[in-house]
């Protein structure tokens, strides 16, 4: 994804929160409902799971972001890796809940908030960032969510990106639409 220099950090930040969100939710529309649950060992996570991890870590985050500790009194962590919900619709109504709490808590930011102090765990963090930190945290357990679906569905499985041995005509498409547009 290009980014244009004129883009503000938090314009950015909110336009790669909808690249994972997408690349997650593209890897999860390829596994069936029962692969959604499959883990790969006993120590492994599920899709479901880390899912569910993901959320229960947006609504802490994103939460009275600017007012409240990053980690909510509420938030169980632990049992976030227990239990998953019980269908794709419940896991899917979860995930839109959560986003739209991001997604609601960072356009009500300014620039100059970018530089308030607030805690996370106790801890003082720029609104920057604790910001970088989810990206970072989110884009991890993506990366988890793209690799798990990409095994269960094998040879069905469709790039969300672009497909294997297909990067030079990617990389002619974009140099013709870059020609074409001067």
């Amino acid at each position: 994804m290009a980014h244009k220099f004129s883009t503000s950090y938090l314009e950015d930040s909110v336009s790669l929160f909808h690249q994972y969100k997408r690349l997650a939710e593209g890897a999860m529309a390829q596994v069936s409902d029962e692969q959604l649950f499959a883990t790969l060992d006993d120590e492994s996570n599920s899709i479901a799971i880390v899912v569910k991890h993901m959320t229960g870590n947006m609504r802490s985050r994103f939460t009275d972001f600017l007012t409240s500790d990053g980690e909510k009194p509420d938030r169980h962590r632990d049992t976030e890796f227990e239990a998953p919900p019980q269908s794709r619709e419940a896991m899917m109504k979860v995930w839109e809940e959560s986003w739209n709490i991001v997604f609601q808590s960072l356009a009500q930011l300014a620039e100059e908030d970018m530089i308030r102090s607030i805690p996370i765990r106790g801890e003082a963090h720029s609104v920057m960032q604790a910001i970088n930190r989810q990206v970072a945290h989110y884009a991890y357990h993506v990366g988890q969510i793209v690799f798990l679906a990409k095994h269960l569905s094998s040879k069905q499985w469709k790039a969300l990106t672009v497909p294997r041995g297909k990067s030079e005509e990617f990389n002619q498409k974009v140099l013709s639409k870059e020609l074409s547009q001067r």
